[in-house]
């Protein structure tokens, strides 16, 4: 077996590290080509990873002309603990504002890291969610790894 082969997470192993992590870089890609790299918090819609942002941003005028995105989730410090996942897909936007307030309050509970505080929450999201609009990443392919692994490998 190579090294990659021992290395991929499993698909609960990769569920489990999207829904513990809080942050993730999103890559769009810029009207002259060049990746457009940005450090988002985001959330879980239905297993799949959600986000919210400014419908000026430059994010989301480079996804309404190309909804192709990468998104890079990772952890560890060291060589040997390095683990990560990259979700390739198509960003699906939402619109109408229940959704994006649920999308809102997915991640900022997560930002907060007080996913019991409501109230706190819901009027931030509430205000804040007026100019938002938020997307959810259809996945098209999952690349992920787990250095931690080669320790146990034999």
């Amino acid at each position: 077996m190579n090294q990659r082969a021992r290395i991929v997470m499993s698909d609960d192993e990769v569920t489990a590290f999207i829904a513990e992590s809080r942050k993730l870089q999103l890559g769009t890609i810029n009207p002259d080509g060049t990746p457009h790299l940005v450090t988002m918090f985001y959330g879980l819609t239905d297993g799949k990873i959600s986000f919210w942002t400014y419908g000026k941003a430059q994010k989301t005028r480079n996804i309404e002309r190309d909804a192709r995105v990468s998104c890079l989730i990772e952890a560890g410090e060291e060589y040997s603990d390095l683990r990560g996942v990259l979700v390739y897909g198509v960003a699906r936007r939402i619109d109408e504002p229940e959704g994006i307030l649920d999308v809102g309050m997915n991640v900022a509970r997560r930002m907060a890291g007080m996913p019991e505080a409501e109230e706190l929450l819901t009027e931030y999201v509430a205000y804040t969610g007026r100019k938002r609009i938020a997307f959810v990443v259809e996945p098209t392919r999952v690349i992920s790894w787990d250095h931690r692994k080669l320790a146990t490998a034999v």
